[in-house]
C-alpha cells in the first residue's frame, strides 16, 4: 500500500538537467509540491509548473491544481524573473544656481538620440535569461572539473545569438567583422564551456553565426521602421528597388558615428520637425537670438537633420539655407577666443563629423591642434557630439594639455623671428595655470605656422 502512494515524477529543470523523483505521497496543494521541489532541487529563486496533459497530446499547460496531475507526469520548471519597483529619489536643490545653469548648457538633449555610448574598448557580455544563465553556470563547472565543453543544442544558441545581436545593435547597426570577433572571443572567455573544439581561436564558429544573426536581427528592425536600417532597404538584394545594381550606395555610419540615422523623437513627425526648423530659422534672423531656445530645437531636429544629409545629400548652400544655426558662432562653446570664420567653414559644412575625425585622426600633428580651434567655436561642435557621443571641447583640451609640455619645448627651441616672437609669449606666462598653458600653446601656433595671429585671435588686457 505504501508502494502505490508514492509519486514518481519526471522534471525538467532545463533543457540538459532532466530527472526523475519520487515523492513518499502524492501532494494535496500545488504549494506543497513547488516547496518539495525547492527543496530538493536546493532552487533558491521562484518559479511556475507546466505538464504534460494527455488529453492534448502532450502538450505543455499551465499546472493550476495538482489534481489535473496524471500518474508519473511530465513536469517541467518555468523560472520567473520578479521586477523590484526602485523609488526615486528625491533630488536636492543645487546651492550654486550659476553652476547647475552651466551644465544645463553642456548636456544634450536625449530625445532624438538613439545611442549614448560609442562601441566599447572592452565588450561585455551580458546576463541572459534564467534558463540560459543556469545551463551556462552548469557547463562551466564541469569545464572547469573535467575540461569538456558543452554541446550547444539549438534551442540554447538561438537564445544567446538572439541575446548577443540585441546588444550589438544598441551600439552599432553594421558592426565590423573585428567587432563581432571581440564579441565571440569575450563570448568564450566569459562562458569557457561555449569554446569550440578544433577551432584556432575557439570561437570562429560563433563569429559567423553572429554575423547572419546580426543580419537577420537588423531584417526585424527594418520591419519595424528603424531608420538607420530601413536606408539600405532592397539594396542588398540580386534586384534592388529602385533598378540600381545590389550592394550599391549602402549607408553606413563612419568611423566613430553613433548615431547615424537616428528615429525621430517619440510623437513626432516631419510636419512638427519642420515647424520646429522654421522657428530656428526666424530666430537666426534675429539680432540677438535667444542661445538657449536654439540649443533646445537643434537637439530636437537632429534626426530630421541627419535624414537630410544622409539621404538627401543636399548641396551647401542649401543646408546653409534650412539651417543657419549650425553655423552660427557658438560663445558658450570657447569665450576666450572669438575666431572669424575662416577657409575651413566650407569642410564643416560638407560633413562636419568626418572633418572633425580626420582632425583628430592627425592630432599630434601641430595643424591638427590648429584646425581644431576653429571648428571649436560653432555651433557644429554641438552637432559632433550629437553624431559621435563625445564632447569635443573636452577631448580637444585633453589633447592639448598632453601636447602642451612638447609644444612648449618647442617654443623654447625655435630660433628666428619666430623665436623671439615665441620668447615674448613665454614671458608673459607667469603661471602653470592650464588656462595660461593653454592660451600659450594656441597663441603660438599660429607664429609657428607663419601665419597673421591677428587673422585668428581678437585680444585684450584683463583691466579691458
Amino acid at each position: 500500500m505504501a508502494q502505490q502512494e508514492k509519486f514518481i515524477m519526471r522534471v525538467i529543470v532545463s533543457e540538459g538537467d532532466i530527472r526523475k523523483l519520487t515523492m513518499t505521497t502524492r501532494p494535496n496543494t500545488l504549494e506543497d509540491l513547488i516547496g518539495w521541489l525547492k527543496g530538493t532541487l536546493q532552487e533558491n529563486y521562484n518559479f511556475v509548473l507546466q505538464y504534460q496533459d494527455p488529453d492534448f497530446n502532450n502538450e505543455l499547460c499551465n499546472l493550476e491544481d495538482v489534481s489535473e496531475l496524471p500518474d508519473k507526469p511530465t513536469i517541467k520548471i518555468i523560472p520567473m524573473i520578479e521586477l523590484v519597483p526602485v523609488t526615486k529619489p528625491v533630488e536636492q536643490p543645487s546651492l550654486c544656481s550659476d553652476a547647475s545653469s552651466l551644465a544645463d548648457t553642456e548636456i544634450l538633449s536625449s530625445s532624438s538620440l538613439d545611442r549614448s555610448v560609442p562601441w566599447p574598448e572592452v565588450f561585455e557580455i551580458p546576463k541572459f535569461s534564467v534558463d540560459v544563465e543556469y545551463r551556462l553556470r552548469q557547463g562551466n563547472l564541469l569545464y572547469l572539473r573535467d575540461g569538456t565543453y558543452l554541446k550547444v543544442t539549438k534551442e540554447l544558441k538561438h537564445d544567446i545569438l538572439e541575446k548577443l545581436a540585441e546588444v550589438i545593435y544598441a551600439f552599432d547597426a553594421y558592426p565590423k567583422k573585428e567587432d563581432l570577433a571581440a564579441v565571440a572571443q569575450a563570448l568564450v572567455e566569459t562562458h569557457p564551456c561555449l569554446k569550440e573544439a578544433g577551432s584556432p581561436s575557439g570561437c570562429v564558429g560563433w563569429k559567423n553565426s553572429l554575423k547572419f544573426k546580426v543580419g537577420n536581427y537588423r531584417a526585424k528592425m527594418c520591419k519595424l521602421g528603424r531608420l538607420d536600417v530601413t536606408v539600405n532597404s532592397g539594396k542588398r538584394g540580386r534586384y534592388s528597388t529602385n533598378g540600381d545594381p545590389p550592394n550599391k550606395d549602402i549607408k553606413k555610419p563612419r568611423k566613430g558615428e553613433i548615431n547615424f540615422l537616428p528615429q525621430y523623437p517619440e510623437g513626432l513627425d516631419d510636419r512638427n520637425l519642420e515647424a520646429a526648423r522654421q522657428v530656428l530659422v526666424n530666430e537666426m534672423m534675429k539680432a540677438k537670438p535667444n542661445g538657449s531656445l536654439i540649443k533646445k530645437e537643434m537637439d530636437m531636429t537632429f534626426a530630421l537633420r541627419r535624414k537630410e544629409v544622409v539621404t538627401d545629400k543636399p548641396a551647401i548652400t542649401q543646408i546653409v539655407q534650412r539651417w543657419p544655426a549650425l553655423f552660427s558662432e557658438s560663445q558658450v562653446c570657447m569665450p576666450v577666443l572669438s575666431i572669424y570664420k575662416y577657409s575651413i567653414q566650407w569642410l564643416t559644412l560638407c560633413d562636419p563629423n568626418r572633418v572633425v575625425l580626420r582632425v583628430i585622426n592627425v592630432f599630434h600633428l601641430t595643424m591638427g591642434l590648429y584646425m581644431l580651434g576653429y571648428v571649436l567655436c560653432f555651433q557644429v561642435c554641438y552637432e559632433f557630439t550629437r553624431v559621435v557621443g563625445k564632447n569635443l571641447k573636452e577631448n580637444f583640451f585633453e589633447a592639448l594639455d598632453r601636447f602642451s609640455p612638447n609644444l612648449m619645448d618647442f617654443f623654447r627651441k625655435k630660433r628666428g623671428l619666430s623665436g623671439q616672437l615665441l620668447t615674448d609669449l613665454l614671458r608673459q606666462t607667469k603661471t602653470t595655470e592650464p588656462t595660461d598653458i593653454r592660451c600659450l600653446c594656441l597663441r603660438g601656433l599660429p607664429v609657428v605656422l607663419g601665419d597673421d595671429p591677428s587673422a585668428f585671435f581678437k585680444t585684450c588686457s584683463v583691466s579691458n
